[in-house]
């Protein structure tokens, strides 16, 4: 299995545990989840799935069996649908809800541990950016969830599937699904490698994460080092101070920075070393 993926059950031999789930199953009838359970007619969904893998077999390639599949069905029933079979009794909107708050909860946490050098605003402006409508809904055509989702014919026929907003609700509600099925553990664990790839991403921003933090965080990620700086210089009269400031990355690269105050000269000094890296397209 792609050591990236992770789910609340992996395929036998994973190693992954798996935790709370008796007591799970345990506070529920058998076979009914708490009364949760969409209720899906058997067989073919009336024809409105496009012609692609159903959603266990999604699921499955990214790394999820889901103990109890009714969860995954309801993940991937829109209201439209709902509204055009009567027989399905709930569509994924309170799993959306769910899922919204596991992402909230799951971003925070993995930004939190991932990167102690960033201060709350930074912190915030990353986790918007892991949570954001066009980022879910990229994460969903990863899985091809707009493939899979149960839609009433007229959203189907309308490009239901394509679009972000849908695309966005559909991931959430597949998150809640996870949630529910394997705990905030199983969330986290299928979510990590995504917001890594996510973070990436995001840092290319310069406007997200100031240029020391960034420095700090290629330091850390690629040589297993934090930036050391010194004061190497100060002029000026004492109304109009200039301070020189050097980093030092590793054992090979030094760059020097200056500015009013020593805070000011250790970011210009960062974002000269990222330029050295080719990690910006210059200096501040």
């Amino acid at each position: 299995m792609d050591p990236d993926r992770a789910s609340s059950r992996l395929a036998p031999g994973s190693g992954h545990p798996r935790g709370d789930r008796a007591s799970h199953r345990a506070s529920h009838p058998e076979g009914d989840p708490g009364g949760d359970r969409a209720s899906h007619p058997e067989g073919d969904p009336g024809g409105d799935r496009a012609s692609h893998p159903g959603g266990e077999d999604l699921a499955r390639e990214a790394g999820i069996v889901f103990y109890d599949p009714a969860l995954l069905q309801r993940a991937l029933t829109h209201r439209s649908y709902v509204n055009e079979h009567p027989k399905v009794l709930e569509d994924n909107e309170r799993l959306e809800f769910l899922g919204d708050a596991c992402l909230d909860m799951s971003s925070a946490a993995y930004l939190f541990q991932r990167f102690p050098e960033l201060d709350e605003g930074e912190l915030t402006r990353l986790r918007s950016s892991l949570v954001r409508t066009e980022q879910l809904a990229e994460f969903a055509r990863e899985l091809q969830l707009g493939e899979a989702v149960l839609l009433g014919r007229g959203e189907a026929a309308s490009g239901g599937r394509q679009r972000l907003a849908l695309l966005c609700d559909v991931f959430e509600a597949f998150i809640g699904a996870i949630y529910l099925d394997g705990g905030q553990q199983a969330v986290a664990d299928f979510m990590e490698p995504r917001f890594q790839r996510a973070v990436t991403r995001a840092m290319d921003d310069g406007s997200l994460v100031d240029p020391r933090s960034r420095l700090q965080i290629w330091a850390q990620a690629q040589l297993n080092a934090t930036p050391r700086y010194s004061t190497v210089e100060t002029s000026g009269p004492d109304h109009a101070r200039e301070f020189t400031v050097e980093v030092e990355v590793g054992q090979a690269l030094r760059s020097r920075g200056h500015g009013r105050s020593k805070q000011e000269a250790a970011q210009d000094a960062a974002a000269r070393a990222l330029v050295d890296l080719g990690q910006t397209s210059g200096a501040s």
